[in-house]
């Protein structure tokens, strides 16, 4: 039967999380500046849920600031090749999960990453969506640059944001959480909108959200199959439009070392540092129903492995890299998700680092 994969990149296939590194990288204490922006991302997207808004819009709020740092096009491509990080049998495991099927990145990064990715991984660039984006056509005054390294400055002098577990509005944020989304609203829809680059943030639109979504449903248009043939791989909040699309159509849904919006929104949450687990699902996924699929991995065994009708040789090699114990691979239940949630984010910053694990 035919199938497609479908799969998020930072995370499941590197470790990366570009945006945050190229801020950290050219803006002054630019890990703050992003992690705060993040959250506030998180906040607007999940919380409030502001009409319009999309999860990883942080991926064009930063681009002001970059802009007022004088980081090119080029320096964006140079850095994000040079400092590209794979999640461990990435290119082995999309190399072998291409012979089967036909498969497809849905990206949030921006391009100057993706083409940097596709390369190291011989992937075709053709077969991926992400954020497009041009910086240098961008101008900005002298006066516009100096004021958004004074706001750079404003936003990693303010204390982090925590988001309480059952927030639903403003008022579930302390009066100091609430003075900081207050700021950063007036900065980004008032004082940055009105500059030259505040056109950055109409004409960018960054791949997260529905916009996952959307890039889905014409990934499986082009290859031809019903979204119930789509097995999609995500690990963060901006998988969260995809995971929903695909599931509600019958298709497979894995959180790959996910937060906590990845492992409630996908079916089975995958805890591994090698990819390779997820070639295995999806070789099952061509082989068998969904329904087929699920009851071997409730019974995720050695024994019910290698007597499965999966390839001998990714059977093979999945024990060659997990020679003792096999990675986690839960069906996510009503009963089991909070345990996952915890698991699978502690995980997560175990495999990419806490400064990155953390981020939505």
């Amino acid at each position: 039967m035919k199938r497609v994969f479908i799969s998020d990149c930072e995370g499941p296939i590197s470790k990366n999380d570009n945006a945050f590194e190229l801020t950290a990288k050219f803006v002054p204490n630019g890990d703050r500046v992003f992690s705060l922006i993040s959250k506030y991302d998180d906040i607007q997207a999940d919380v409030l849920r502001k009409p319009g808004y999309n999860p990883g819009d942080t991926l064009k709020l930063i681009l002001p600031f970059l802009k007022a740092f004088d980081v090119t096009d080029k320096q964006m491509r140079d850095f994000s090749a040079e400092n590209l990080v794979l999640i461990a049998d990435s290119k082995e495991n999309l190399k072998y999960i291409r012979s089967m099927s036909e498969a497809f990145i849905v990206s949030t990064s921006y391009e100057h990453y993706i083409k940097g990715l596709c390369d190291a991984l011989g992937f075709p660039f053709e077969n991926t969506f992400c954020t497009k984006l041009m910086l240098d056509r961008y101008d900005l005054s002298g006066r516009e640059k100096l004021k958004l390294r004074e706001i750079a400055k404003e936003i990693e002098q303010r204390p982090m944001i925590t988001i309480p577990d059952s927030a639903k509005s403003l008022l579930d944020f302390s009066q100091q959480d609430r003075e900081t989304i207050g700021l950063l609203d007036r900065i980004f829809w008032n004082d940055v909108i009105s500059m030259s680059i505040g056109k950055v943030f109409s004409e960018v639109t960054p791949i997260g959200g529905h916009q996952k979504a959307e890039a889905v449903r014409a990934a499986a248009k082009e290859a031809g199959v019903e979204i119930s043939d789509v097995v999609y791989v995500g690990d963060s909040i901006t998988d969260v439009e995809a995971f929903k699309l695909v599931r509600s159509n019958g298709g497979l849904t894995l959180s790959f070392n996910g937060n906590q919006y990845a492992v409630r929104s996908a079916e089975v949450a995958v805890m591994s540092e090698s990819s390779m687990v997820t070639a295995f699902i999806a070789d099952l996924f061509c082989r068998l129903s969904k329904r087929e699929v699920t009851k071997i991995l409730v019974d995720w065994s050695r024994e019910v492995l290698a007597a499965s009708c999966a390839s001998g040789f990714i059977v093979k090699k999945l024990f060659e890299i997990y020679q003792t114990t096999l990675p986690k691979v839960k069906i996510v239940t009503p009963e089991n998700e909070e345990t996952l949630v915890r698991e699978s984010s502690e995980f997560r910053k175990k495999v990419r680092g806490q400064a990155i694990g953390r981020l939505g």
